[in-house]
């Protein structure tokens, strides 16, 4: 039986990916109520959201694990 190690890096990834989609899932629910900040009309969320998503994606694909 041979053991593969599973990178530490893909569970990073995971991690972005998951923070990502629930940052922006909530940047996205808060668009029809902004809040009253001054750089509101921005949307930092869903920017942010989507950018940890989509490196928490390129680090999952990059550091899967092969068997």
């Amino acid at each position: 039986m041979q053991r593969h190690l599973i990178p530490v890096w893909f569970f990073v990834g995971l991690l972005l990916a998951v923070y990502g989609v629930l940052i922006a899932a909530s940047g996205i629910a808060e668009l029809g109520q902004p809040a009253k900040t001054v750089l509101a009309e921005l949307h930092a969320p869903v920017w942010w959201g989507a950018l940890l998503a989509v490196v928490g994606g390129i680090y999952c694909v990059v550091f899967r694990p092969r068997g």
